[in-house]
């Protein structure tokens, strides 16, 4: 059965999976910043194993809010739990007084958030050695 938690504070099993997903699988290498502490982190389970999260913060923009780290763990992946997670974490950002979300995407996760409803917008840049886009939705 699948639940979803969020909390204001960096759960160990949200740590344990985004050194899974970004720095053991794809290399990189400051995956944990200053955000994490003034962030929600969303939490997926299966029963009670942790097997995806995302966080999300207030940006600079009235009303704005920037979701990030969204990380599967391997074998959970193709079972849309990374639209699950944007849906949710959206109902809770409109809570919040959201209108405007952004995020900034690996290039090979665009079409993704775009199926979310994301519009990308700018040049593609480097976040460590990984190609990035900006992308953007209302609310």
């Amino acid at each position: 059965m699948i639940r979803i938690e969020i909390t204001s504070y960096l759960p160990q099993f949200a740590k344990d999976i985004r050194q899974t997903v970004f720095i053991t699988e794809q290399g990189f290498v400051n995956e944990f910043d200053d955000t994490d502490e003034k962030a929600w982190h969303l939490v997926v389970y299966d029963d009670n194993s942790p097997i995806a999260c995302c966080r999300f913060f207030k940006g600079d923009g009235a009303n704005e809010f920037i979701i990030g780290r969204l990380a599967v763990l391997k074998e959970h992946r193709g079972k849309q739990l990374g639209a699950l997670m944007v849906k949710e974490a959206e109902k809770y950002i409109r809570s919040l007084g959201g209108e405007k979300l952004s995020l900034s995407s690996q290039v090979r996760a665009k079409g993704f958030y775009e199926k979310q409803g994301f519009t990308a917008s700018g040049d593609i840049y480097y976040d460590e050695y990984c190609e990035h886009i900006h992308m953007e939705k209302m609310l």
